[in-house]
């Protein structure tokens, strides 16, 4: 996988790609909450941009992922934790993961990967549900303040 800076844009796109293809298919609700949420340009992202990102993550995972016996590709724990690893400031952790709940529920389906991802980033960020919903009030680094468009 490719590094991005830390606490870059590109890393919180990377993220919520990730969380888009957790349950190894993206659902047409999960674009919706994308655009209706105005998530890409709370990321610091134009839409131009986070598609670029999120093609080089696929591009990344055809590389780097293991292919199971379903034909998915699954990336492992310690490329995951790397991923992880490049958003750094605790606030905008916590506000990263709510953005991830966000995708993750937006079909309003929890799928097994989209669990264990939620799970990974919690136990990697020390994180708990009551600091991911204090995030809600967070600003991510398009500068917009998340409540406002919940």
């Amino acid at each position: 996988m490719r590094h991005y800076p830390s606490d870059s844009p590109e890393a919180l796109g990377r993220i919520v790609a990730l969380a888009m293809m957790a349950d190894g298919a993206i659902d047409p609700s999960e674009l919706r909450l994308l655009d209706a949420g105005q998530t890409v340009a709370r990321l610091g992202l134009d839409p131009d941009s986070f598609d670029r990102v999120f093609y080089e993550f696929c591009t990344d995972m055809l590389g780097t992922a293991q292919r199971v016996s379903s034909g998915q590709l699954e990336l492992d724990a310690e490329t995951i934790d790397l991923l992880l690893d490049e958003i750094s400031r605790p606030q905008l952790r916590a506000a990263t993961l709510h953005t991830m709940l966000d995708i993750v529920h937006a079909d309003e389906q929890l799928a097994g990967g989209e669990a264990v991802l939620i799970a990974r980033a919690m136990q990697r960020w020390s994180l708990d549900l009551h600091q991911v919903a204090k995030s809600s009030r967070q600003t991510l680094p398009g500068g917009t303040n998340r409540a406002a468009h919940a």
